[in-house]
């Protein structure tokens, strides 16, 4: 580690030589007999502590020393002075903005002790000037961070941006949101479980006037009264067994944005009295604490109960109801918009891959077929679940087949496609019991040769059938892979 450097001014060659010794042991030391070398060698070198006598020929001490304050404002300086009243040159030194005052004769010992605190006093300036620095820096970095973050979630979630097709119903949806977006009106979204309704939520925050405000939300289903006010409210210390600590709530979080309240068709009766008075009082008041505080919150509620019914049966208030459904916008299920199935499947699998780290070459045809006659129950989510099953589960780098498919999305989906008209019969009319049983052979057929990859010989093993059985059934039923390419008959 580097000594600290130390200048030393004094125009009597005997008193420099003294002071420059007796510092030399800890410190770098330079010297200069008049104030022309002095600002020379401060121009040169860097210098943390200026040490001056105060009789010189061209000037005092006190005004060198205020001249170095001025041009070099960082460093220490100390003033030596012969004479016994310090009063006399008291003035001098506030102007020159000097550090200590040493008067003649000095002590080595306490002439050290002032140079080392010195020394410290301009390393621990230098620190905090860096630390302050580096926080204003810190502060800027992360403002622009959330700028950043900011813009790229309104570009995530720009209606555009939202994966369907182009005669997809959610059309509608996007269209209504686009609308009433700029207005400060609440709004219910309904729909089954997977239907996206957060997605949508985050859609009207990111494209309304509260964008660069907060969007919080919180899943209400299930959730204890005291834990969910807790959470929603806010709670002081001591307001019940546990809270060790003062907490603000996510209304209070998203003062100025939107907050999203998910499955609030679940919150029970006497939650509800007290977050119809926060609506309609625009105030929030924590547990423990006779305070309010109003807020300036965009209210989306979603649920996928019917509230009309809920509302007839009394378990849910009506007077909320009204608060809460300003507008009501309804996502169709993923079983009524088939059309979205593939783009959403080929964006999610994009997704995955990156998440991942596990490239594949997409789907098959066969597999798209599959996945697009599937009812999908559980809707965007099971989707979601079934893609990243199927990723992990492949080899990397090739494409992902129908094989890969749960089994039962391969029987849904290929009874549907070979069996459901024939039990059925058109229009609705009744067929015959040969007609139904065909049909039925022909899709648990289908179904087991996608499994086996059109494998007949392991397909025909599965089944107990031999190689020329199967072969009959194939071309009684017309059965060949989506592709229309050549059965495999390979084993293994």
């Amino acid at each position: 580690m580097s000594r600290p450097s130390i200048l030393v001014v004094d125009d009597e060659p005997l008193s420099l030589d003294t002071l420059a010794r007796t510092l030399d042991e800890e410190f770098e030391v330079r010297t200069a007999t008049n104030t022309v070398d002095a600002e020379r060698i401060l121009d040169e070198d860097w210098i943390q502590v200026v040490i001056s006598d105060q009789r010189m020929p061209e000037m005092t001490g006190v005004e060198f020393l205020a001249r170095v304050r001025e041009r070099w404002p960082d460093l220490a300086r100390i003033i030596i002075s012969g004479y016994t009243d310090a009063e006399d040159i008291i003035d001098g030194i506030n102007r020159g903005g000097i550090h200590q005052y040493i008067t003649k004769p000095w002590h080595p010992d306490n002439l050290l002790l002032i140079v080392r605190n010195a020394c410290r006093l301009v390393q621990l300036q230098r620190e905090n000037a860096l630390l302050a620095l580096e926080m204003k820096m810190t502060a800027q970095t992360l403002e622009q961070r959330i700028a950043q973050q900011r813009e790229r979630l309104k570009r995530n979630f720009r209606l555009d941006g939202i994966v369907r097709s182009p005669e997809s119903p959610i059309n509608q949806v996007c269209d209504q949101i686009a609308r009433i977006a700029p207005y400060d009106i609440p709004v219910l979204l309904t729909g089954e479980s997977g239907t996206g309704k957060e997605l949508f939520a985050r859609a009207l925050h990111y494209n309304s006037p509260r964008a660069d405000n907060p969007f919080v939300a919180e899943n209400t289903g299930a959730m204890p009264d005291q834990l969910l006010e807790s959470e929603l409210f806010g709670h002081e210390k001591g307001a019940f067994t546990g809270a060790v600590n003062p907490r603000v709530g996510l209304f209070d979080q998203a003062d100025g944005g939107t907050i999203f309240l998910d499955e609030i068709g679940e919150v029970s009766t006497a939650f509800q009295v007290k977050l119809l008075r926060l609506l309609q009082e625009q105030e929030v008041r924590p547990l423990g604490s006779n305070r309010r505080r109003k807020v300036n919150v965009r209210v989306v509620a979603a649920t996928n109960r019917n509230l009309e019914h809920e509302i007839r049966a009394g378990r849910f208030r009506e007077d909320l109801y009204y608060r809460l459904a300003g507008v009501r916008i309804h996502l169709p299920p993923l079983r009524d918009r088939p059309m979205d199935i593939v783009p959403i499947a080929r964006h999610i699998l994009d997704a995955a891959q990156r998440d991942f780290v596990k490239p594949v070459e997409g789907f098959t045809q066969e597999a798209l077929d599959c996945m697009s006659r599937y009812a999908w129950p559980g809707n965007v989510r099971e989707l979601q679940n079934e893609i990243q099953r199927v990723l992990v589960l492949a080899p990397a780098g090739r494409m992902l087949g129908a094989d890969l498919l749960d089994p039962r999305i391969l029987r849904a989906s290929t009874f549907d496609d070979m069996g459901a008209s024939g039990i059925s019969g058109a229009g609705g009319q009744a067929v015959s019991l040969k007609a139904r049983v065909e049909a039925l052979e022909s899709s648990i057929l289908r179904e087991t040769l996608i499994r086996h990859r059109w494998n007949k010989t392991q397909a025909a093993e599965e089944l107990g059938l031999s190689r020329v059985g199967l072969r009959a059934k194939l071309e009684r039923y017309g059965l060949l892979p989506s592709n229309g390419t050549e059965l495999s008959t390979e084993e293994g």
